[in-house]
């Protein structure tokens, strides 16, 4: 018999999947190749990164876990509202292989921007499930804005300089 937190556990944890392989090929690239880039003054310090991808993994595992618990599980009714989640979250995945591990900032940011927008999309349908839910991408909707924003800035700064790797 599965104790009753064990979903709400489940769903908590399963983006920090995504987010353990990509802190490791972040840290083996910001020392480096990231440290070489020009980027904005404003730009975040490095360790900011990791807690707050945490936290927002973390608030996003628990919204999901309301929308399905609202929906009654996985069923018909759950396709749309948890398929935008579960694409929103392969995105959010993909962003550091491609940033990071590609060397690709061009393509990381029309990807962040998809990325963006899925996220919009997933909050506006789990509204009218759960609020709270809704509620909880909130924090990661405005943390993708400064992200898209310093990823186009690295873009911009960086185009057609040669640091150690590709940057297009």
């Amino acid at each position: 018999m599965m104790p009753p937190w064990a979903p709400a556990a489940g769903f908590i944890l399963l983006p920090h999947a995504g987010n353990f392989l990509g802190g490791l090929i972040t840290r083996r690239e910001v020392d480096t190749w990231y440290e070489t880039l020009q980027k904005p003054s404003w730009h975040p310090p490095n360790w900011m990164f990791g807690p707050v991808w945490g936290t927002l993994y973390t608030s996003m595992g628990y919204g999901s876990y309301l929308v399905w618990k609202e929906l009654g599980g996985f069923n018909e009714k759950a396709v749309v509202p948890l398929g935008l989640y579960a694409g929103q979250l392969a995105l959010n995945w993909a962003w550091t292989p491609l940033f990071f591990g590609a060397r690709k900032i061009g393509w990381a940011f029309a990807e962040i921007l998809l990325l963006s927008g899925t996220v919009a999309a997933t909050t506006v349908h789990w509204y009218p499930i759960n609020k709270t839910a809704a509620y909880l991408m909130f924090p990661c909707l405005a943390w993708l804005t400064l992200s898209s924003v310093l990823n186009y800035c690295i873009w911009r700064d960086n185009t057609g300089k040669k640091k150690k790797g590709k940057l297009n």
